[in-house]
């Protein structure tokens, strides 16, 4: 009897797939290449239309490839782009070609569009990049402040012209995705991410973010008819505020941590910069890796449906972050139609795409995931490729906009715009270029690699000068005094016995980092640089203390002791900004874009500027001193 029993099921079980394999022929297009005068293909036709257009040819294998979003690297063969109909590839930071070079990334990205061409539809894909503070990734291009710099600038019309500069050499690169601008408002200057941010402030990250955007898409554009690169206002939403401690990453501290629920703040401070961006024509938004509330954001429909696409209207496609939708699950079938349900429509797997195509589709055949999801998704990133001009004549029109002079001297001028004066005792600021001696001391001041910080080259950046083309700080240190000055350099502020110096410099700062790997307790000085200091002191009569950080240092007892305090950020390439400023070239006018703490115990300090602790704080934000250039 048991037995019969098993064969009934067993029959019943083969039956069932049989009808599922007929029901999948019956509903699936078939793929028969589209004529080549489909509507989809003429460029003089609404974007509307098109897009409905080829919806309507498409496949589910086909829509459902549109949502998966690849690391290059994770591609195992060059014909899986075509076969699974992937929808977008991009390069994790230290992901790249061998040949390093703009040629390099050119030929390695025509060469996946190539293959798409050998798809039925022939969809381009999206390539993405986290191209935050500049084209980074490829040495000898110009490398910018990082956003928090930026921020220090106020200034929009310099944001616009940075990301317009980033978005042609992208552009001219194959790429034309970024994963910017960064909307995170930093409460807590222990989080390792406070650099990628423009401010605490939601009012300036709204005005800065709205520039990024339009500086990006209208970018090296050859006509009005596309936007340059697509932006990627990040990361959707209130991360900035997480809770010390909460992180539900292991390894970390505070990043990927919580943030407490709190609709007025949502509302107040959270959205406003997202509200903004889409109202500046923003296609991409990327979900944050945190969770607010009592659940990931990832899987709150609330917030993503509800909130982002229907209240602020946003028409674009939400994208998750890296293994975004995976995190802390340990189903993937599960956790993909939790995320796709809640309206994420491109999932950065990063990973395994053939998994994810498996699970899309049977949760779909189940009734798990609906097709009027699929469709909506597909529909918004294909909004995102029409709007780029994809399908037509491709965009060249950034040939000419290399990293030249023009560009260096941009990122020049958004370095000197970034520095902050905090502490000028007797007006020790500009120094004369025909000061005699001039002593220079500290680990950031010949390292080309600590002043560009983190997504430099590599994922969490590199330690030393050799990026092409770059100028250290002590190097514009040097090219801006007179013949007659002698400038001096030991990292460990040990000189000579018996010399004096008019002038120490001491240019110390933090090592590269990204992400959770930044996050620290107590971010101080290390012992080194410390040291440096302290014996720049015994052989100098004035000394002047330059920070190379992401974030404001715990600094109280130093600077009561130091004449001259400058925070030059991560400034990138062009360390002879903070040369400029420093011999008065160029006045100081930039201004502390969040807080800066006396002590740790004041940490968080909320957007109105109250401390944990409700002490005072060592220099309030927008706080810098000015002064006049000689």
């Amino acid at each position: 009897m048991p037995k019969r029993i098993f064969s009934i099921w067993r029959i019943v079980g083969l039956v069932f797939l049989l009808l599922l394999g007929l029901f999948v022929i019956v509903t699936s297009h078939v793929e028969t290449p589209p004529p080549m005068d489909t509507l989809y293909l003429d460029s003089t036709k609404p974007t509307e239309d098109r897009i409905e257009n080829l919806l309507a040819q498409m496949t589910l294998a086909e829509k459902i490839g549109q949502m998966a979003l690849v690391e290059k690297n994770s591609v195992q063969t060059p014909t899986d782009i075509s076969r699974y109909h992937l929808g977008g590839l991009l390069s994790g930071s230290g992901s790249k070609p061998a040949d390093n070079s703009v040629d390099g990334w050119k030929a390695m990205i025509d060469g996946y569009q190539a293959e798409v061409k050998q798809s039925r539809l022939g969809i381009p894909l999206l390539y993405g990049t986290d191209a935050v503070h500049g084209h980074a990734h490829i040495e000898g291009l110009t490398v910018f402040p990082h956003m928090i710099g930026l921020g220090a600038t106020r200034d929009p019309e310099l944001v616009r012209e940075v990301a317009a500069a980033t978005a042609a050499d992208m552009l001219r690169s194959g790429a034309n995705w970024n994963y910017a601008p960064n909307l995170d408002q930093p409460r807590d200057i222990r989080w390792g991410r406070v650099y990628e941010a423009f401010s605490d402030d939601p009012t300036l990250v709204s005005e800065l973010g709205v520039a990024y955007v339009e500086g990006l898409q209208q970018g090296g554009t050859a006509s009005g008819t596309a936007i340059g690169v697509l932006a990627t206002p990040k990361h959707f939403v209130g991360i900035g505020s997480q809770i010390w401690g909460t992180s539900q990453n292991k390894n970390f501290f505070i990043d990927q941590g919580e943030v407490a629920a709190d609709e007025v703040a949502l509302r107040t401070e959270y959205l406003p910069p997202f509200a903004a961006a889409i109202d500046a024509g923003a296609l991409s938004i990327m979900v944050g890796l945190h969770t607010l509330g009592d659940d990931r954001v990832i899987r709150q429909k609330y917030l993503l449906t509800d909130v982002l696409k229907g209240e602020l209207g946003f028409t674009g496609f939400l994208v998750s972050d890296w293994y975004g939708v995976y995190e802390g699950k340990t189903s993937t079938f599960i956790a993909t139609v939790q995320a796709l349900n809640a309206g994420v429509d491109m999932v950065m797997l990063p990973f395994d795409y053939r998994t994810f195509v498996r699970n899309v589709t049977w949760a779909n055949r189940l009734g798990l995931i609906s097709d009027a999801r699929i469709d909506d998704a597909v529909r918004r990133i294909l909004r995102a490729k029409f709007a780029l001009g994809l399908f037509d004549t491709p965009n060249e029109a950034a040939a000419e906009t290399v990293s030249d002079n023009a560009v260096r001297a941009l990122a020049r001028e958004a370095v000197g715009k970034s520095a902050v004066l905090l502490k000028n005792t007797d007006n020790i600021l500009p120094l004369r270029p025909s000061t005699p001696r001039i002593f220079v001391a500290g680990g950031s001041a010949d390292n080309v690699g600590k002043q560009m910080g983190a997504w430099s080259i590599e994922w969490q950046g590199i330690d030393g000068n050799w990026p092409l083309g770059a100028t250290s700080i002590l190097a514009g240190i040097q090219a801006a005094v007179s013949p007659a000055t002698k400038v001096e350099y030991r990292a460990d502020g040990v000189f000579a016995t018996g010399t004096k110096a008019a002038i120490g410099i001491a240019v110390v700062g933090e090592k590269p980092y990204a992400e959770g790997w930044g996050d620290r307790a107590l971010p101080i000085l290390d012992e080194a640089d410390r040291i440096a200091i302290k014996n720049l002191q015994a052989v100098a009569d004035r000394v002047i203390v330059i920070v190379v950080a992401g974030r404001p240092l715990l600094l109280a007892e130093e600077v009561t002791t130091i004449d001259g305090l400058v925070m030059a950020w991560l400034p990138g390439s062009e360390g002879a900004g903070v040369a400029d400023v420093l011999f008065g070239r160029r006045p100081f006018t930039g201004v502390l874009p969040l807080p800066w703490p006396l002590r740790s115990e004041q940490l968080p300090i909320t957007t109105t500027g109250v401390t944990a602790d409700g002490t005072p704080v060592l220099y309030p934000r927008y706080f810098g001193l000015l002064n006049n250039a000689n």
